[in-house]
């Protein structure tokens, strides 16, 4: 088979060509059709991660089909078109999983960054890691959903904000982009956040009540004026930005960071005591729920595909924010 290696940390992408893998137990082969190309892989790129071996096969955004099962595996079935994301697999025995926090379980693998993912023709996964894809999602158009869908739908879901409440979107990349439409959907008064003008038509298209550019200066202010934000949840990785949002929101409201800043951020910790105000991260959220959410609202991914063979250039141009909004690889 084709695959997409990283040899070592800080290497390029590597075509290579591969044994189709062998399921063991509690595992599925898994026909790949598509795979998101995600700011994870910068993970494993840069060797940023404890414990990484190499070479790996990076990618947790897939979507395929079952092509065969190993031993001790039930509930699946051949054919069946099923995804991965982020989350490879866990133990079932560690305290985490016995509370059934299975993301945070001890001995959890992660999808193309501890065990090989998506930028394949083939992969193995753990059948506990798989979810089901109904038959009307398209691989393609679907494949964000793995990883940036589920994390912006679960961060919006479990922010508790309620219906007619102002959510703000800060960055409209590949994750606030689909964050605005998930907003709306939601029943949440939604604004854009992002520098500049050049989105502002495309954000009032997918559903933003109304924009607001940071260029100008004063846009706390501005979501002070307008009763301030239950929620500002952050997609762009800028620490100096995310800290300048605080004093948009209200009472009791909160910053939900998903994106991943690099730098430190400063702020007057009297901001927080201002109102009740507090910051969060958010990882997580349930694929499924995600997914189905996706097909009943029609809030889905913008996307630019590319073969197997140019991974390198969709990463780039991902890391470089040049696609409009998310890489998909076309592989099946």
């Amino acid at each position: 088979m084709k695959a997409i290696q990283i040899s070592a940390p800080g290497a390029d992408f590597e075509l290579v060509n591969r044994e189709i893998p062998e399921p063991n137990a509690g595992e599925l082969l898994i026909k790949v059709q598509a795979c998101g190309v995600c700011h994870g892989e910068a993970i494993l790129k840069g060797g940023h991660f404890p414990g990484l071996t190499y070479p790996r096969i990076p990618g947790h955004e897939v979507i395929g089909t079952i092509s065969k099962s190993g031993p001790d595996v039930s509930g699946w079935q051949i054919g069946q078109r099923v995804g991965v994301g982020w989350h490879g697999g866990h133990c079932f025995n560690c305290p985490a999983c016995r509370r059934g926090e299975f993301p945070a379980c001890n001995r959890n693998l992660v999808t193309g960054i501890t065990v090989d993912g998506g930028y394949a023709e083939y992969m193995v996964a753990r059948s506990e890691a798989v979810v089901s894809i109904p038959q009307e999602l398209d691989a393609i158009e679907g494949a964000p959903l793995l990883c940036a869908g589920r994390t912006v739908f679960g961060a919006l879901k479990s922010s508790g904000a309620r219906g007619g409440e102002l959510v703000a979107i800060h960055g409209i990349g590949g994750l606030g982009h689909l964050a605005i439409q998930y907003s709306r959907n939601l029943g949440f008064k939604t604004i854009a956040i992002s520098r500049g003008t050049d989105k502002e038509e495309l954000s009032l298209k997918l559903g933003a009540h109304a924009y607001l550019d940071t260029s100008s200066g004063g846009t706390a202010e501005e979501l002070q004026k307008m009763g301030g934000a239950r929620v500002i949840l952050c997609t762009a990785p800028n620490s100096r930005a995310i800290a300048e949002l605080i004093d948009g929101l209200g009472r009791d409201g909160t910053i939900i960071i998903v994106s991943a800043p690099q730098d430190m951020m400063q702020f007057h910790p009297g901001l927080l005591l201002k109102g009740n105000r507090s910051i969060s991260g958010w990882v997580s959220g349930n694929i499924e729920e995600a997914i189905h959410f996706s097909l009943l609202s029609g809030a889905m991914p913008m996307i630019e595909t590319f073969p197997l063979e140019q991974a390198a250039i969709a990463f780039d141009k991902m890391m470089a924010a040049k696609v409009r909004f998310r890489a998909v690889l076309k592989i099946g």
